[in-house]
């Protein structure tokens, strides 16, 4: 029992949000090898992580056509990820809801990937 209450504790730790600082959001793009990733600068990244989620780990926004975007990249459901809410292409190979924790390996992996789309960026 005390076990298990001291996973439950743990547990909730690591799949805690997270509000990035100014300062510290930059320190880990760079260590993920965002700078220069897709062509794009760490400015370029964080310009994007703070216009669409304010640095918000756990950020959602739900869509006119239903979808929902996800996470400090505000990552679509509609191809990206999937979640019980619309059909997706899922291209990220992941569920939304892993974009909401304050680990944001996923985040970083599903923006590689969208930046390496022949749109860039505007595939988001």
């Amino acid at each position: 029992s005390r076990l298990l209450l001291l996973l439950l504790v743990l547990l909730t730790a690591v799949t805690k949000a997270k509000v990035f600082s100014q300062c510290e959001l930059p320190h880990l793009l760079q260590e993920e090898g965002l700078d220069g990733y897709g062509g794009y600068s760490l400015a370029n990244w964080l310009c994007m992580a703070f216009y669409k989620s304010t640095f918000n780990t756990a950020a959602q926004n739900v869509k006119a056509d239903g979808s929902t975007d996800y996470g400090i990249f505000q990552i679509s459901s509609q191809q990206w990820c999937t979640d019980d809410h619309s059909p997706s292409d899922n291209r990220c190979r992941m569920a939304c809801r892993d974009l909401l924790s304050s680990n944001t390996t996923d985040d970083i992996i599903c923006a590689k990937t969208i930046v390496r789309n022949p749109q860039g960026v505007d595939a988001w």
